[in-house]
């Protein structure tokens, strides 16, 4: 187990921080970020309370807790969360056709030249993408499948989701203008957390383009067998992936997680890393801040909780064209952000560890919430919820009774 590693630290007082002068940080060091957890009695204000404008907010009827949020991030900042390094324990591919493999068939490997294709139309096979179907609950049906075929024990497991859902606990620690919810299921005292996707508005045939921009030069920078050199993009399908189980431990609270990889190398020890692949905008004078502050931070979000050490990101044009590649050190990223006073990833963590305590002390056992995050961005909500999605439901089945069929739905 590790403490953030060098550079990622987010101790500023030689070890003598922490969340003001009790846990939940509302003693006399000052009102904390997050008070402490469980329904308030409205319209109360005061420091970390809301008042004013906000005093008349409507909660809704399915209201069960909330967790209040506060403008600061200077408590968080003083408390160092333990973060264990991330561990595989299995692994499941998604072929072409959908069929799901509890192995490594769909793990695609880096290509170290891929600075030969900066100049490539990132536009090319275009008319023949397979964009990504929403699985819903499905896809967190394979997650649960691989854990039953590798036998991985969930009995010290306090926590079972996909890494979307970390992403958008941790990311919230700053980013407080875009909406989000996901299940909150628990059984066998172990919570799910399913993906819950939001509507969104229509895609223009741009928009749509450039997210093909970003599986376009995916498929440029892994190999493929299948392509011979200088051969164009003809064939995308975005439903096909690599996902790897992890397990890890964020302040007290172990947490088993499903995340899908982009594509791995080998270092000259050869031992396999990970690569996330990232696409953007090429960056000039107006761009290069919000970039470090937005995007840098969640590219870095999303390598830290998996333990991806390293980002390739293609910059394009406004065109879809690639003008050039940059690889970045996931530790780097935070540091770099820090110097600036941008972020620091070490507010996430404290932040996620704070969610994290609250649910899981807030929910009981065989019972079902949404937990989520609305304007005007003030709290997180957690709402009694009416069912639970049955791929979590056949998944305990199973776990209890392995030789007998999941109950009919």
């Amino acid at each position: 187990m590790t403490v953030l590693p060098a550079g990622w630290s987010n101790d500023n007082n030689g070890g003598r921080g922490g969340m003001g002068r009790g846990r939940w940080g509302n003693g006399r060091g000052g009102a904390g970020l997050l008070p402490r957890p469980g329904p308030f009695p409205g319209g109360r204000g005061g420091r970390g309370g809301f008042g004013g404008r906000y005093q008349n907010y409507q909660r809704d009827e399915r209201f069960v807790s909330e967790l209040k949020l506060s403008k600061s991030k200077e408590t968080l900042s003083r408390k160092s969360t333990v973060f264990q390094e991330p561990c595989e324990l299995t692994s499941y591919s998604r072929v072409e056709g959908g069929e799901v493999f509890f192995d490594e068939r769909g793990l695609r490997l880096f290509k170290r030249h891929v600075s030969e294709d900066i100049g490539a139309d990132l536009n090319q096979g275009y008319d023949t993408f397979i964009e990504k179907r929403d699985l819903g609950s499905e896809g967190f049906g394979d997650l649960l499948g691989s854990i039953r075929a590798k036998n991985i024990s969930l009995e010290n497991i306090h926590f079972v989701t996909f890494r979307n859902n970390l992403n958008k606990i941790l990311g919230a620690a700053y980013n407080r203008h875009e909406p989000w919810e996901m299940g909150v299921h628990k059984r066998n005292g172990t919570i799910y957390l399913d993906v819950h996707k939001l509507p969104e508005r229509p895609q223009s045939d741009l928009d749509r383009r450039r997210c093909y921009w970003g599986y376009c030069f995916e498929s440029l920078a892994t190999e493929d067998p299948g392509r011979a050199y200088g051969e164009d993009i003809h064939h995308v399908d975005a439903n096909v992936e690599f996902c790897s189980v992890v397990k890890t431990k964020l302040g007290a609270h172990r947490v088993l997680m499903g995340a899908e990889m982009d594509c791995c190398d080998e270092t000259d020890e050869g031992r396999r890393i990970y690569i996330e692949l990232k696409t953007s905008r090429e960056l000039d004078d107006r761009t290069v801040e919000r970039f470090e502050r937005e995007k840098l931070l969640k590219f870095w979000i999303q390598s830290f909780v998996a333990g991806v050490p390293y980002i390739l990101v293609g910059y394009r044009d406004d065109g879809g064209r690639l003008v050039r590649t940059e690889r970045l050190r996931t530790k780097d990223i935070a540091h770099r952000a820090r110097l600036k006073n941008y972020w620091q990833g070490g507010v996430c963590l404290a932040f996620a560890d704070e969610v994290l305590c609250w649910l899981y002390g807030t929910v009981k056992e065989n019972e079902d919430y949404t937990l989520q995050f609305v304007h005007p961005f003030m709290r997180l909500e957690l709402l009694q919820a009416q069912s639970c999605p049955d791929a979590i439901t056949n998944h305990v089945h199973l776990l209890q009774h392995p030789s007998s069929p999941p109950p009919p739905q």
